[in-house]
């Protein structure tokens, strides 16, 4: 008697959005919102508050779940027409535009609650975060540069954590020098990123610096904006009195900046998810780790 075959089992609907968020590459901010928050308690010499630091992690992950879902929604129809993205769940179906539009709002509400359990300003200012989350999945229609306008949405992490710590913006220079050069980094290797779409975005009309000026320009322009990133990391290190740990740090992010920049090339992109995901995971991983060790034991 043949057996017959089941067919594989669909993931359930909180998995499958979950992975359309791509929940896991909170990774790549929210050290660098630790860090913030971190530094400012150290600064304040209050100890380390723990609930502040839960929040600002329900907020931070909630404000990424939201600006994912949403960007899904909005280019669902770019990701049908790109042989790279048109696997992604709002194109297949197994997500349903609703349920995404469910998980968005929910999403936007949580940081909403995060935000006035925090403080009355960051509730004041949640709002504002938000703009440019909604703005980035537009970009792409009208500006050849949207991973600038992205690198402005990832700016936002390290000053609403140092807010979410002291309530004011009294002596908030370092956390905006860490976000700029946050929002840099992040948009630093959204270009490396886009280099592997621009066939098929001059194709359907996607902007983008790799569409407009070829793959190579773009990297040039990539590496010089992670050249002024790690630029503005010494600085901020300078800045608030880090010493020789976030130093060493520094230097792992040297290396990893050099090792992105050397494995993406004009003429072979293969390597782009390696650098996406290994090197970027890394540099907010090692910078925090060395900074919070800094912060500890010096």
């Amino acid at each position: 008697m043949t057996a017959v075959a089941s067919a594989p089992e669909k993931p359930g609907k909180i998995k499958a959005f979950l992975r359309l968020v791509a929940i896991e590459h909170s990774v790549f901010a929210l050290p660098f919102a630790y860090l913030s928050a971190l530094v400012a308690m150290d600064r304040a010499a209050t100890g380390v508050h723990w609930l502040d630091l839960l929040l600002v992690t329900i907020a931070m992950v909630s404000g990424r779940t939201f600006a994912m879902a949403a960007n899904r929604i909005l280019d669902r129809k770019i990701d049908a027409q790109n042989p790279r993205t048109r696997n992604r769940e709002l194109v297949t179906g197994a997500v349903s535009v609703r349920t995404a539009w469910t998980g968005a709002v929910v999403s936007l509400v949580v940081l909403f609650l995060a935000a006035g359990l925090l403080n009355w300003l960051c509730l004041v200012l949640s709002p504002l975060a938000v703009i440019p989350l909604i703005v980035y999945p537009y970009a792409k229609r009208f500006t050849n540069f949207p991973h600038y306008v992205l690198a402005l949405a990832q700016a936002v992490a390290p000053v609403g954590a140092w807010l979410a710590i002291t309530g004011t913006f009294a002596g908030s220079g370092p956390a905006w020098l860490l976000g700029v050069a946050v929002g840099l980094w992040i948009g630093g290797f959204d270009i490396i990123y886009a280099c592997q779409d621009v066939d098929i975005d001059r194709k359907i009309g996607v902007h983008s610096t790799p569409a407009r000026f070829g793959v190579r320009t773009a990297l040039h322009i990539s590496t010089v904006t992670h050249v002024v990133t790690f630029a503005l990391f010494v600085w901020f290190g300078q800045l608030v009195g880090l010493s020789w740990l976030w130093w060493i740090g520094l230097a792992l992010t040297a290396a990893a900046f050099v090792y992105q920049h050397i494995v993406v090339t004009p003429k072979d992109l293969s390597k782009v998810n390696r650098a996406f995901f290994t090197a970027n995971g890394f540099v907010g991983i090692a910078l925090f780790v060395f900074a919070l060790l800094d912060l500890s034991l010096l």
